[in-house]
């Protein structure tokens, strides 16, 4: 996984947006946002699972995992995505549930 950040941030919370760009290739990745999180794909495809639904999006394409939920996002070959993070005004953790390979 490769990910840079071009909104970072803020380690005590923030009230608009972060931005960042990421990439997975032939691997998966898993966590829990006290916040919302919309992927735009820009290349590739990206499957993602969230409250018991899968999505499969192409480039082009724009997938939201709700606040509060776990997601898991994986890549069978390549994805590359921006990725916008909602308001998380008091800075709570985002808890990283795992990284696996395909």
């Amino acid at each position: 996984m490769r990910t840079r950040w071009i909104l970072r941030p803020r380690s005590d919370g923030w009230t608009e947006f972060a931005l960042s760009e990421w990439e997975l290739t032939a691997a998966g990745w898993s966590d829990h946002h006290p916040h919302s999180e919309t992927n735009i794909v820009l290349e590739g495809e990206l499957h993602v699972e969230s409250g018991g639904v899968t999505v499969i999006a192409s480039a082009g394409e724009t997938v939201i995992t709700p606040a509060g939920q776990v997601g898991r996002y994986w890549a069978p070959v390549h994805a590359r995505m921006i990725a916008i993070y909602g308001p998380n005004p008091a800075g709570e953790d985002t808890d990283l549930l795992g990284y696996w390979e395909i």
